[in-house]
């Protein structure tokens, strides 16, 4: 078993599809599937189940996928633990990033770091809070930016950076006009939020802890899986939102939304990394550039 057919396997198993796997891969279909079909052979197993002319990862599948994505992970580990000897003018940083922190805080942070050090190629993706901690978890991503809290015992977590947040409504809904709220009001206005997991509905809902509310006593008219999705349901006039002011700023300063005076706290934005894992210098070196910025 070669890590190649690791790689090949994962990508085939994720996809549940030869050719856009081959695809990913930059591989010919015939390469794929011969690396599938070999893997099989040799050990004796079916990992795939061909329905048709689709194959669906069986359940020996996907217990092998588990232990396949471990392995990869480790070798990554390994790769980057010799790359440092490089001295940082090589190497790669995967970071994983929160939605609010990946499209309003991370850029400028990214631009500062490729100009510290160029030669490290930066593998950024995006997810919720919940997803980010579960790719740090799985050694997918080295670094995880989040708005949401985590509590896990195998992930480390510093505060990078804070974000205020802000309640906003339509130009034209009722809340616009006199701007301050009390909490009992919550129950009049309709709300957008975003999906559970995310940083964002995390703020909300602690707000309405705060004062012995939560979300079932509102009318939630929708739920929405990304900021512009959630400002934008917002500006149609659907109902109110509580959002990052960073998110609503533009709408605000071209008064297509609308500040409603209501005590909210700011919620800071953790960095996550695993505790039992290897962290390259290269990770070291964003950290730092972090805390520095604090």
């Amino acid at each position: 078993m070669t890590l190649d057919q690791l790689r090949i396997f994962i990508a085939v198993a994720e996809r549940e599809h030869i050719t856009h796997a081959a695809a990913a891969l930059n591989m010919t279909q015939s390469a794929v599937s011969a690396a599938i079909t070999a893997l099989e052979t040799r050990h004796g197993v079916t990992l795939f189940d061909r329905i048709g002319r689709s194959i669906v990862l069986n359940q020996t599948g996907r217990v092998f996928l588990k232990e396949a994505v471990a392995v990869v992970a480790r070798a990554k580990a390994a790769e980057t633990a010799l790359t440092d000897l490089a001295g940082l003018m090589r190497g790669e940083l995967s970071i994983m990033a929160s939605q609010t922190i990946a499209g309003y805080w991370l850029p400028d942070m990214l631009a500062a770091y490729r100009k510290l050090y160029p030669g490290i190629t930066l593998d950024i993706r995006i997810g919720n809070t919940r997803q980010v901690a579960a790719a740090v978890e799985a050694g997918e991503a080295e670094l995880g930016l989040v708005e949401g809290r985590v509590e896990h015992a195998l992930l480390s977590t510093r505060v990078v950076a804070t974000d205020d947040m802000v309640i906003v409504v339509a130009a034209g809904q009722p809340w616009a006009a006199h701007r301050t709220v009390d909490a009992r009001d919550f129950r009049d206005v309709a709300w957008v939020l975003r999906e559970k997991g995310s940083g964002t509905r995390s703020a909300f809902e602690q707000l309405l802890g705060a004062v012995n509310m939560d979300v079932t006593m509102l009318d939630i008219a929708m739920v929405l899986p990304g900021n512009e999705a959630v400002i934008g349901a917002v500006e149609a006039g659907v109902g109110a939102t509580l959002i990052s002011r960073s998110v609503a700023s533009s709408k605000l300063r071209a008064r297509l939304l609308r500040e409603v005076a209501y005590p909210t706290m700011p919620r800071p934005f953790y960095l996550l990394h695993h505790r039992e894992r290897y962290r390259s210098k290269a990770a070291d070196a964003f950290v730092s550039l972090a805390e520095a910025r604090v």
